[in-house]
Parts: C-alpha cells; structure tokens; sequence
C-alpha cells in the first residue's frame, strides 16, 4: 500500500528536522522501499501502519531516520581524494607540523566505517606519519554501531578493498572479516548530526566530508561548511564528493588542486602547499 501524502509529509517533516535531510514529493517510493524491511521486522502489516506507530513512538521514528540516512559506501571510495591524501596532503602536512604532532583526521557521515578505516590504513602504511587520531562520526546510531564493530561480509571487502590491504589488516571470523585491533586503535567513532551544534574539539588538520552536502538545502549547508570550518586548523585540508562544492556557498574556503582530486582550504594567506595549487 502506496504512503498517503500526511504519511509522506509526516515522514519527510521528520527526517528534516532530525537530519536536515530534504526529501522532495517524487521520492515517495525511496521512503516506502526504505520503511518496509522494518515494517517486517517490527511485525507490523504496512508500511502505513509501522509510519503510524512512529508518530506515538520515538524508537520507531528514530528507526525511520537512520533508515533515510544513506548509507551507501565503499573501501577507498572514488580513488582520487585518497591518492591526494597519501601523495599531496600528508608531505604538505609533514613540513607544516611540528615533529612528534598527532595528526587529526575527522571522517564525518561515515557510514558504516569504511571511510575512516581506508583512511587508518594508508596513514599505517605511508612513511610520513607515525602518529595520528581519526575521528568518525554519522548521524545513524545503526551504522556507527556496525562501524565500531568492524566487521565485513565477503561480499563488503570485495567493494574496493586491494586483497594485500585485506590480509594486513583484517582477520577472518568464520564467512566475515574483522577488523584488526591494531588498526582500530587510533580511530574513536560517535553519533554527530552535522545540522546541529558541534561540539568544541581540539582542531583536525584533514576533514573527509564526502557525499554528505547534496542532501542539504542551501542554508543547511552553509551552516554545516561554517561549522566545520570552524573545527580546522587554519592549513587545514577539506575533501567534499566529486558533484559538491563550496564555491558560491561558503567564500571561506577556497578550492585547490591536489593531483588529480580537488580539495577545499580556509582561505587565509599561506604560502600554497606542496603538490598542490591554489585556483581562488
């Protein structure tokens, strides 16, 4: 049974207000298609029937909004920002630290941990660094759950994961594989929804905060670009998805060129990095 129009506004009225995520008449069936697992697993007959319980029970709304947060991700998504990270932004950052600095790298939305976890991988393997703290967060209880627990289906570490990374870092446990603890030590991971007030951190040097935007409205983004800004070293290094940008939205970033990947800075007059070109 097709969702009523006051159930679609009830829902996509909800998901704005707790993840500022705007869910636009059209995307009705995204909404039936995402409820109706938990419909079943409630016990519940409809999707309309398990919609009605959410408006009298919170555990069923906050079920429906980590439902709607996408969670769609991959080892080493998209490549490029990744090889930018290893060969242009770790060495601008070995000169511009002092020696012996933690280096801090916040991996916000990060679904299901692949994020952060790729992220502990390459800083494990490159020569630069020794030392460094990777902070993940996202706004689904479920998936910061999953990603604490750090384990992966065959079928999750073929997405993208090189097999000598695999067999380095990870631990087979019966048809799963499990991440090492090894790797999992320097990262922490936290609830955050990035539409509200963050909290006041010791700064991060990179921020990856990829494929998050393009389910913001305007304001929405703005407010969440000046926040994070706001949490970054002055050099800082800001990685957003291929299709977002903050040029026209925050005029406190200015984009760069770093390889073959683009990447977002304060803009405060610094001498341009290594490997990398200031565009204005």
């Amino acid at each position: 049974m097709a969702l009523t129009q006051q159930e679609f506004a009830f829902v996509s009225g909800l998901v704005r207000r707790e993840a500022a995520i705007v869910l636009e008449t059209g995307k009705e069936y995204l909404v039936e298609a995402r409820i109706l697992p938990l419909a079943r697993r409630a016990g519940t007959t409809t999707v309309s029937e398990f919609v009605a319980r959410a408006q009298r029970e919170r555990a069923f709304a906050d079920q429906i909004v980590d439902a709607l947060t996408t969670n769609e991700t991959s080892w080493l998504r998209d490549r490029e920002p990744f090889t930018a990270f290893t060969e242009n932004v770790l060495p601008d950052l070995a000169e511009r630290r002092p020696p012996g600095h933690r280096l801090r790298v916040w991996s916000a939305a990060c679904s299901s941990g692949q994020e952060p976890y790729s992220l502990a991988m390459l800083l494990e393997e490159s020569v630069r660094t020794s030392q460094y703290e990777i902070f993940a967060t996202d706004i689904s209880s479920e998936m910061i759950e999953r990603a604490k627990a750090g384990r992966y289906s065959q079928l999750e570490v073929n997405r993208g994961l090189p097999v000598p990374m695999l067999v380095r870092y990870f631990d087979r446990v019966g048809t799963e594989w499990k991440v090492s603890e090894a790797l999992r030590r320097n990262i922490s991971f936290q609830k955050m929804n990035l539409a509200a007030p963050l909290p006041q951190v010791v700064p991060f040097d990179v921020v990856f905060l990829r494929n998050v935007l393009i389910y913001f409205d305007l304001e929405t983004k703005r407010s969440v670009l000046r926040r994070v800004r706001s949490l970054m070293r002055p050099d800082g290094w800001l990685f957003l998805g291929a299709a977002e940008t903050t040029i026209g939205i925050d005029d406190g970033f200015e984009r760069v060129v770093a390889g073959r990947a683009s990447a977002y800075r304060p803009r405060v007059d610094v001498t341009a990095p290594v490997g990398a070109t200031r565009k204005g």
